[in-house]
């Protein structure tokens, strides 16, 4: 089972890291990414789920905290948050389990960062999710 959650866990990351460096693609031409990755831009087949799924970004300092303002239950919970820089380095990630009390994490930016992060947030049922912030 660990084996199976490793896998699980580095694909979402790669998916994270490929989907985010293509997020300025998709807001230009939605068409490739329409019911793949959703933005407030690309809201696509889940157009009534923006609020409860597209991760709010906070930055204070260097400390970012991402949110995604979604009940936490067996059945239905956001499963991942990953933070993103402009080129495509991963900051870091949080798995969360429907047992989580909420889907809040925190990362620090590298020292003297400026530019672009992204922050995702995965549902269990209704997908990837990516929001952008300049800091």
């Amino acid at each position: 089972m660990a084996d199976r959650r490793d896998f699980i866990k580095g694909s979402l990351v790669a998916a994270s890291a490929l989907a985010v460096g293509s997020v300025k693609i998709a807001s230009a031409q939605v068409a490739p990414y329409t019911n793949i990755v959703y933005t407030a831009d690309n809201l696509g087949k889940w157009e009534k789920k923006v609020g409860s799924h597209l991760p709010s970004i906070t930055v204070e300092g260097n400390k970012v905290t991402l949110f995604t303002k979604h009940g936490m239950a067996e059945k239905h919970f956001i499963v991942r948050h990953t933070l993103v820089l402009a080129d495509g380095t991963v900051v870091g990630a949080k798995t969360f389990t429907g047992t989580s009390a909420e889907a809040r994490s925190s990362y620090e930016l590298p020292t003297g960062y400026k530019g672009l992060i992204y922050g995702t947030s995965f549902c269990n049922l209704h997908d990837f999710w990516v929001n952008e912030h300049t800091v």
